[in-house]
């Protein structure tokens, strides 16, 4: 787990190699570096020691290169750098630093390969390093997956190492002192006698310095931040509403914007009448833009105003107009020309279907479209000027943006500025940059002057990317008061290739997130098969918080417990028994313990439910509590378990734990997104409702650090959330729910 020991420049600056483990085939494709983004920037009395260590007179900074959206991306990689630097947590500062290839996510492809977390043969390593070095060659800088702390974790520390060592370098040149006799203390380095040297003072002598050939880092016995609570940088911030977001930009001469484009996602805009608006007070005109149109004005509630009087002649919608049509279509997607995959095909599951003495128990489940809806709107300011192009927004994929911010004005890339802003949430939403878009052409209309472009919360709801609706079949069977066999078969429409198709990445082959969090659990079944089927396009989706896992763990988990159920087996018992992996079991028998398990039936009308998927390399399992009242079912407790490898902050990891169910619970409550006349019915959170404060449960969270492998915690505690809470409500009522949201047959408190 801990890269204590020595690890080589070429490691460092090759990335991939390291963190991919050294693969030979690592090696060969990742042949040249980066070149260090930020040197080309620098200005007077600045200096950078490499990619994340910039130093001027203030002191140091340094580049958290993935997108804060309230999951403290800034703060652990900050961490990261500060434990080898040893720089004080007070004295650190942040910065995205610069949109660059050099900031590539080498672990985000890995989810999209078929080999499940629990395969460590030689396959699969050498698969995932191949995923690495592609991410690097494609300059994937990407904020997603999970991978923010598993990604950086060595490649943060490796960053603070060198800079530390080169540091100690100028000043044994400057003191005369030999290196072995100098140390670091927060942000200075220390001589025999006690003297300190500032960092900021060393700088420019640090970086004429070669990078060393090879660094040490800090054993986890050493970390003074690293595995303790640490106070965020952003929390007084965020504390004191004095946090700037991408919606909160403001700009001399700003100028502020809107904009309404066909609600059926693809339609066209076969023209428009705007006469109205362009009279209305602060207004300063109306441009086109793609789909349809812009308003520019002095303030942003004019522009909003304004743009609900343009009359549009909005074009029929690409895909099936109704909800009834598109689950039509979906279920109709089970033939063998739409098959995608079947990475799990243990056993002889048609002889065992065949041949099952009890029957074949079959169901049928569903999860509806669901929108990312985050609480800060889509929005960016964009400037246009003398040839410069400025962007303040937050996004996950500042590479992507950058080449739609050329494609759109023609501009060279350096001639092309990305600010990339905290984001108020997000979800996997600004995985995309439509909005981006949007605010570059109506920027191109605004004579050099700066435009802040902000989506109505019923555009914005209205115009998502949601997580695709699925379907399940599934069959199985019981013997001997064992479950004996499961044959799951998922279609939706694909993500990849629907997300990958709008910034020209094409995604060859089966889709691996049709069939997330179903095909790889680690349940040793001896008639089990998993099959995927690619469901023809409808609206256009995108990345959902743990996409694909996010409804087939509802899908897959809650026909398991039927299978347990009508086996008459303990729902707990039988997944321990089934589980081969280790690292799983172990996250079980932990959720047992916490939540005192002796059963589902909790009589008085009181039921719990247990669930587990595996997700992003994450077991974990949970058990929800429920009770009948006479207002509805109300949520008791959650309990969590997670196996993470190494928690580095405490205190986030636990919050990022409980949201997530929160998130998870909320959803599966409450939520989706249905279509009449091609056009979303929800447009704002009246509509599309999450759990509310006073049906939050108390949630209890534990962490096991089992594993040799360091994973991310963003997403996993997703997808176990619903098949919890739904096995729970059928130990409580009776009621099997096979289809999210859960209100449409119970009612909560």
């Amino acid at each position: 787990m801990s890269r204590a020991g020595k690890i080589t420049r070429r490691a460092l600056l090759f990335g991939t190699v390291a963190v991919a483990g050294g693969v030979a085939l690592g090696y060969y494709v990742v042949q040249h570096p980066h070149d260090n983004p930020l040197e080309p920037r620098l200005e007077p009395g600045e200096a950078t020691l490499n990619p994340y260590v910039l130093i001027d007179a203030e002191g140091v900074t340094i580049i958290t290169p993935r997108t804060d959206m309230g999951q403290g991306a800034h703060s652990i990689l900050a961490a990261m750098v500060a434990e080898e630097l040893d720089l004080a947590w007070s004295d650190i500062r942040v910065s995205d630093g610069p949109p660059s290839a050099a900031y590539y996510n080498a672990k985000v492809a890995a989810e999209a390969l078929p080999f499940a977390a629990t395969d460590d043969g030689f396959l699969a390593r050498n698969a995932r390093a191949f995923g690495g070095s592609m991410a690097k060659v494609l300059g994937l800088q990407v904020t997603g997956g999970s991978t923010t702390v598993p990604d950086g974790f060595d490649r943060m520390r490796m960053a603070g190492a060198a800079a530390r060592q080169m540091l100690i370098e100028a000043a044994a040149e400057v003191t005369g002192v030999a290196r072995a006799d100098l140390d670091t203390r927060d942000g200075h380095v220390v001589t025999p006698d006690g003297k300190a040297i500032a960092y900021v003072d060393l700088a420019q002598q640090a970086a004429g310095i070669a990078p060393p050939d090879e660094v040490t880092l800090k054993s986890p016995d050493q970390w003074r931040y690293l595995g303790q609570p640490m106070e965020r940088l952003d929390i007084v911030a965020k504390s004191t509403g004095t946090q700037v977001y991408g919606i909160d930009i403001d700009l001399p001469d700003m100028l502020h914007a809107t904009v309404r484009t066909n609600p059926r996602r693809g339609g066209v805009v076969r023209g428009y009448e705007a006469s109205r608006a362009e009279k209305m007070p602060g207004v300063k005109t109306v441009v086109s833009v793609t789909g349809g149109a812009g308003v520019i004005a002095d303030t942003t509630w004019r522009a909003m105003r304004a743009a609900q009087e343009i009359d549009f002649d909005w074009g029929e919608a690409p895909y099936p107009a109704d909800s009834a049509q598109m689950w039509t279509q979906l279920e109709a997607s089970f033939t063998e020309s739409l098959q995608d995959s079947r990475f799990r095909d243990d056993g002889d599951v048609e002889a065992a279907l065949a041949q099952a003495a009890d029957g074949v128990l079959e169901a049928q489940y569903r999860v509806p479209y669901l929108a990312h809806a985050p609480l800060e709107p889509m929005n960016a300011t964009a400037r246009l000027k003398d040839g410069r192009l400025d962007i303040w927004a937050s996004t996950q994929i500042p590479m992507y943006v950058m080449a739609t911010a050329k494609r759109l004005t023609g501009l060279e890339a350096e001639n092309i500025h990305l600010h990339n802003q905290y984001a108020g949430g997000s979800f996997g939403r600004r995985l995309e940059d439509d909005f981006i878009a949007g605010a570059i052409e109506v920027a191109m209309a605004a004579e050099g002057r700066p435009v802040k472009m902000t989506w109505t919360r019923e555009e914005d709801m209205s115009h998502d990317f949601p997580r695709p609706m699925a379907v399940s079949r599934a069959r199985g069977a019981v013997a001997n008061g064992q479950v004996a066999a499961l044959d799951l078969s998922l279609a939706s429409p694909s993500v990849s290739q629907s997300q990958g198709g709008r910034v020209n990445q094409p995604m060859p082959g089966p889709d691996v997130m049709i069939v997330a969090g179903a095909w790889d659990q680690p349940f040793a079944i001896p008639d089990y098969r998993v099959t995927g089927y690619r469901a023809q396009p409808m609206v256009p989706v995108s990345s959902w918080r743990s996409v694909g896992a996010s409804g087939n763990g509802f899908m897959h988990d809650c026909f398991l417990d039927e299978l347990i159920h009508a086996a008459g087996a303990d729902p707990l018992q039988e997944r321990l028994r089934l589980c081969d992996d280790p690292l799983s079991r172990g996250v079980l028998e932990a959720v047992g313990e916490m939540s005192g398990w002796s059963g589902p039936d909790m009589g008085d009308g009181r039921g719990r439910g247990v669930a587990f998927t595996l997700s992003f390399g994450v077991a974990a399992a949970e058990v929800v509590e429920v009770s009948q009242t006479d207002s509805g079912l109300r949520i008791d407790k959650v309990f969590v378990a997670v196996e993470v490898g190494r928690v580095l902050d405490p205190v986030n990891f636990d919050n990022q734990v409980k949201g997530a169910v929160i998130w998870g619970l909320g959803h599966a409550m409450n939520c989706e997104l249905t279509y009449r006349d091609g056009m979303t019915e929800q447009r704002n959170f009246d509509s599309y409702q999450g759990m509310r404060l006073y049906q939050a449960p108390h949630i209890e969270v534990r962490a096991l650090e089992n594993g040799d492998t360091l994973r991310g915690i963003g997403e996993p505690p997703v997808p176990p959330a619903a098949p919890a809470l739904a096995n729970a409500i059928f130990a409580a009522t009776g009621k099997r729910i096979r289809e999210l949201p859960l209100n449409r047959q119970v009612s909560f408190a």
